[in-house]
Order: C-alpha cells, then sequence, then structure tokens
C-alpha cells in the first residue's frame, strides 16, 4: 500500500496530488466528460472539502471494466446444497494454510482475541474463507470497481456511489494513492474484503503504526475483523450453533424466514425441535435446515451465528465459517 504522506487531514481538501496524477491532464479516461461523474464531484467538494479538479483527475485516470458489469450481471447460478457448499471452504489445504497462518500471528490473535473477545480460530477462518489467507484478494483496482458499479450499473449504482464516496474518504484519511489500491470486481478489499463503508466503520490500525492496512498488513487485518465481530454483537465465551433432532408434522413450521434470530427455543420445541445443547426456552434463534451428506440437518444459530451472517447474509457462509474454525482447532491439536 503506497502512503502519501502529503495528503490532507479529513475535511480539508484533497491535496498533494500531482505526483499521483502527473499523467492526467494528457490522458483522457472513460469518465472523461461525464455528467454524472461531474455532479458527483461536486458533491464532494461541497460535502467533504476535496477539491475538484484534483478529484476530476482520479476520475481521468479511472477506467471502465466491461468485465465487472459482466461479473455483477450474469444470472445468478443454481443455489448450491450444502453437501456441495461446504467442500468448496473446508478442504485440508485450507486447513492447513490456516493453521499456518495462525502459527505466524498467534501472539497478534491472542491480543485481539483479548481485547474483543473473538476466538483467534473464527478471525482465521474469517480470512481464510475470504481470501485464502491473501491469496484471492482482487486484482481490480477499487477505483474502477466501484466507479464502473456506480455509472455504469443503474440497478445498484445509489449503493457503490455511495461505497465510492467512502473509499475516496478512506484514501485520503489513510493518506493512500486511489488509483493503486485493489480489490475484487465489486470493491471489497484486503484480507478481510471489507467494503470501503466497513473500513471505514471497524478497521482498526491494530499494530499502532498510525495508518490502517488490511491489504498487506496481516496485524491490521486480524484487529479488523474482531472489531467487525465486536461491533456487530458477538459475546465472548458462547457458542455459535446447536444441531437439533426433530420430530412430528409441524418440523418445517419452525424454520426462520430469513436469517434475523425470531424464533425461540421453547417456540421451536413446541414444534417438534429438540437442541443437542442445553439451551434457555426465551432464547432467541434462528433455526434452518441444510441438505448434508446424510439427508436434512436442523440446526439452531444463535447470537454468535447472527454476527457471522452480519459478515455475509448466509447461513451457508456462516457454518463454513464456523465449521473451519472448528477444523482449525482439531488439526492445530493434532499437530
Amino acid at each position: 500500500m503506497q502512503v502519501m504522506h502529503g495528503w490532507a487531514t479529513r475535511y480539508a481538501p484533497w491535496v498533494g496530488l500531482v505526483g499521483i496524477l502527473g499523467t492526467a491532464e494528457t490522458r483522457a479516461g472513460d469518465y472523461e466528460g461525464s455528467p454524472q461523474v461531474a455532479e458527483f464531484v461536486g458533491e464532494m467538494t461541497r460535502d467533504y472539502g476535496f477539491a475538484g479538479e484534483q478529484l476530476m483527475g482520479v476520475f481521468r485516470e479511472a477506467e471502465r471494466k466491461q468485465a465487472i458489469l459482466d461479473a455483477i450481471s450474469k444470472p445468478a447460478e443454481r443455489v448450491k446444497q450444502w453437501n456441495e457448499y461446504r467442500p468448496m471452504f473446508i478442504t485440508d489445504a485450507r486447513i492447513a494454510r490456516g493453521v499456518d497462518f495462525w502459527r505466524q500471528h498467534e501472539a497478534v490473535l491472542a491480543r485481539a482475541e483479548q481485547e474483543y473477545g473473538v476466538p483467534a480460530q473464527v478471525i482465521v477462518s474469517i480470512i481464510g474463507v475470504e481470501t485464502f489467507f491473501g491469496r484471492n484478494t482482487g486484482n481490480y483496482r477499487v477505483i474502477d470497481a466501484l466507479s464502473t458499479l456506480g455509472f455504469d450499473y443503474p440497478p445498484r449504482a445509489e449503493f457503490f456511489r455511495k461505497e465510492l464516496r467512502e473509499f475516496l474518504l478512506l484514501a485520503r484519511e489513510e493518506q493512500v494513492d486511489p488509483l493503486t489500491l485493489k480489490g475484487s470486481y465489486a470493491g471489497a478489499m484486503g484480507l478481510p474484503q471489507f467494503m470501503p463503508s466497513s473500513f471505514r466503520a471497524y478497521a482498526v490500525d491494530f499494530d499502532g503504526d498510525g495508518h490502517i492496512n488490511i491489504w498487506t498488513n496481516p496485524d491490521d487485518a486480524i484487529g479488523s475483523v474482531a472489531s467487525y465481530f465486536k461491533r456487530h454483537g458477538w459475546v465472548a465465551g458462547e457458542p455459535v450453533v446447536s444441531r437439533a433432532d426433530v420430530r412430528g408434522d409441524q418440523v418445517d413450521d419452525g424454520l426462520t424466514t430469513g436469517i434475523e434470530p425470531t424464533k425461540t427455543v421453547g417456540e421451536l420445541r413446541a414444534l417438534g425441535w429438540s437442541s443437542h445443547d442445553a439451551l434457555r426456552d426465551d432464547m432467541p434463534v434462528t433455526a434452518f435446515r441444510l441438505e448434508g451428506d446424510n439427508g436434512p440437518e436442523y440446526w439452531m444459530g444463535l447470537k454468535n451465528f447472527y454476527a457471522i451472517t452480519r459478515y455475509n447474509r448466509s447461513v451457508m457462509y456462516a457454518m463454513a465459517v464456523h465449521q473451519l474454525s472448528e477444523q482449525l482447532v482439531q488439526a492445530r491439536g493434532v499437530k
């Protein structure tokens, strides 16, 4: 991550870009003359104190990427069942790499667990599921991804323009060159794949060097994941999910619509659900069914399970993170 020490602090005019944009005056990009970009730059100038011409220089360098539009517009794949989804993430290679990552960053993970209450294995698992511990962090410039989707993808343009605004603010705050930062086709960044708004809200400078770098600094990535979960309701020492046995013809009436924990253990018990663990009847849970290798599996997701779904709104994603974390603990104990 290239640090630009001449950048302004928050709410001051954006300065110090001469070196970055030295070719911008002679090279017209895909957003040269765009009324949408001009309006956006005007808002950033008026509301956040950016220097308009310097910001226009950034957009002269931004490129519209058809591959990004193709990726976000393609028909959704058939929804995989759990017995197809799980093997994508619970692999020997990911577990082995996770154990290595845990050992390499053991002290930092222990400090994050102590400060935020989030177990080290859960932090490691998130980074493993998201980017295979930094192997796949994305090859698109974030400015290209967010500009393409913010100005050329009407169905979600408002969302991505908001993320573009957050990205430019974080680049200014962290004094980094916005033309060099890379991420996914949707603008998710670094080892933990934070969107810019999540970066500004939850990322932390965990090594105390004065900058937050989730791209190449595992310390900051680890602390930022822990911070995210703590802010989204993770409760230290509490379980994540509980397997359930079911019987009767009212079982499916207990399944939760969506991912919010809207059922109670007592309500599910009355419908034929029986938890493998001792849970209070008034405890809210997310009740769901997965198609496993040996048939349907019924689960109750607790508060920490819901916290994982705040990272990605999918019960299968949360289960993959949880079960990978369990596998990491087991593998680390064996080796």
